[in-house]
């Protein structure tokens, strides 16, 4: 199975790693690595994340890392990581749509 970043979700990785790194730059960088480690293991266990409360369907998926949210959605032959959030943020739903 292949996983396709959103560029919404490159974007809000820098943007948390980057707020990481002003007090520790190796603890951002071990986080961006925990991170796609925890979702490379999607490859194997696509379903592995619970659905997303906000839309109870079952494409549109989420795993916890540290406190945030990893929003993707399960395709035919693709899993495609659509944002990263913050577990207090609201998640627009305007941001899983694409």
């Amino acid at each position: 199975m292949k996983i396709i970043w959103s560029p919404l979700a490159i974007e809000r990785t820098t943007e948390i790693a980057e707020y990481i790194a002003q007090d520790n730059p190796s603890a951002a960088r071990k986080w961006v690595e925990i991170l796609f480690g925890r979702v490379e293991l999607l490859k194997s266990s696509p379903l592995s994340g619970r659905m997303i409360p906000e839309t109870r369907r079952e494409e549109l998926r989420e795993l916890i890392y540290d406190n945030y949210r990893i929003i993707y959605r399960v395709e035919k032959n693709k899993i495609s990581v659509l944002t990263i959030r913050h577990g207090r943020q609201i998640l627009p739903i305007g941001e899983i749509q694409a």
